[in-house]
């Protein structure tokens, strides 16, 4: 256990005193950013958006608090390598100050998660039988309890497959016959080997207030006269369209991926590299695998997102950019959006390879629509112009090479931290677009607005 002093150190005695070694420690996991050690929490300064690694929300009578200790400090607690054999234990407290009871839903914040003996007996796999049996105790004793009687507190763990980067964490507490109280949070996990962390986001995204914040039609205009297209890192040349813009803070917008399926991105590294050749090599998934470069407003990408497949050579990605402008108060990210279908050698790409994008580029940003619609995370979208229109017969090439058509259409999301069911999803009907599947036959694809 970590030892901690002056302050801290009382205020964990106490609880020792009142609640036993186990509140004890779920307190100290609470002060993970303070308490580990630089090597855990390595990142932490460097977290461009307002995502703490505790985070409290409530609503209709009940206060959830999350927060996921970095790997070494569970490590630590547990006596066991809980990163090293796929565990993340995800901390929860629950304080129902409503009339009515509740069951806590794991399967809603992970669907593979760990029950605590099975967590235990793969963690501890190498451990001494003594050892394994202490770690057995301790697992159970720290397992969060599913049923939330009202009028109470409860806290724990639930033991969750590992994943790097973020985490989306989705509580659900359900109560037959009553309204299911829902909270949705995304959890950064800064470990300094992601591209976000080595962009310039953070400062960016301190100066937010000094932006211009447009009105709608403003708004739309704006994005109508951004370039086409985005840029190699002397501003040259033409590379993947400019085919998305999201408006949402940092933590909407990270919320919504996160939920949705996407990954963040590992930063172009030697270890990175190393793993991505390994992947394709043998055909293998890499989740969080690096993607290139790409310019615009004079920058790299600030955030880049993907959703992998079972192999490195296909995934969808995304490379978002802080705009200099706002909406409503609220931050807008363009972004370039495609599906990359295999991969090839070249030489322009420190990498020495680079994926092959799907030509269809609108089918790539209707998946980006629907994945989004479907996990609930948008309020409204439009389409606008501004890519130009480049048909099937006169296709254009990005900076690798590869054609692509579009209908030149940008999507524009409106993204929502609460839960948006399908049929409350607003159009705004600016622009007709295209049904990317008959685009992709050649035949007339444009689909009516709604009246």
């Amino acid at each position: 256990m970590v030892a901690v002093g002056g302050a801290r150190a009382r205020r964990v005695n106490a609880l020792r005193r009142h609640h036993g070694t186990t509140a004890a420690a779920l307190l100290l996991a609470l002060l993970g950013s303070v308490c580990a050690s630089a090597t855990d929490d390595a990142g932490e300064g460097l977290i461009p958006v307002n995502l703490p690694r505790t985070q409290v929300q409530s609503r209709d009578g009940v206060t959830v608090q999350v927060t996921i200790p970095p790997a070494a400090m569970a490590e630590r607690h547990f006596g066991a390598p809980l990163a090293v054999h796929g565990v993340q234990p995800v901390w929860l407290r629950i304080m129902n100050d409503s009339d009515f009871d509740y069951w806590l839903m794991p399967i809603a914040l992970d669907v593979d998660y760990f029950s605590p003996d099975e967590a235990a007996l793969v963690a501890g796999a190498k451990l001494s039988k003594e050892a394994r049996a202490q770690l057995i105790t301790t697992m159970r004793a720290d397992a969060m309890p599913l049923f939330q009687k009202r009028h109470s507190i409860r806290e724990g763990y639930v033991y969750a497959s590992y994943l790097r980067g973020g985490r989306f964490v989705d509580v659900v507490l359900s109560g037959l016959g009553r309204r299911t109280p829902r909270f949705r949070f995304a959890v950064l996990l800064p470990t300094q080997g992601f591209d976000y962390e080595r962009s310039e986001l953070r400062n960016l995204y301190s100066h937010l207030n000094e932006y211009p914040d447009l009105s709608l039609e403003d708004l739309r205009q704006r994005i109508r006269e951004l370039p086409c297209c985005t840029a190699d890192a002397s501003g040259q040349g033409q590379g993947d369209p400019l085919n998305v813009v999201l408006v949402g803070t940092g933590e909407d917008a990270l919320a919504a991926l996160i939920s949705s399926g996407w990954s963040l991105t590992e930063a172009i590294t030697g270890e990175s590299v190393r793993k991505m050749v390994g992947a394709a090599i043998a055909e293998k998934s890499y989740i969080t695998a690096p993607v290139s470069s790409l310019y615009l407003f004079g920058r790299k990408q600030d955030v880049a997102v993907q959703r992998g497949r079972s192999t490195i050579n296909q995934r969808n990605h995304m490379r978002l950019w802080l705009a200099p402008f706002r909406h409503q108060g609220l931050p807008v990210w363009v972004g370039q959006v495609s599906r990359d279908i295999g991969v090839k050698m070249t030489s322009k790409s420190p990498t020495l390879t680079t994926h092959v994008i799907d030509p269809v580029v609108d089918e790539s940003r209707e998946y980006l629509l629907h994945s989004m619609m479907y996990h609930e995370a948008v309020s409204q979208f439009a389409f606008v112009r501004g890519v130009g229109e480049a048909p099937i017969d006169k296709p254009r090439a990005n900076l690798a090479g590869d054609p692509y058509f579009t209908d030149g259409n940008r999507l524009l999301l409106f993204l929502s931290r609460e839960p948006v069911p399908l049929e409350q999803v607003r159009n705004l009907n600016w622009n007709e677009s295209t049904d990317a599947i008959l685009e992709s036959k050649g035949e007339y694809a444009i689909v009516p607005q709604d009246p």
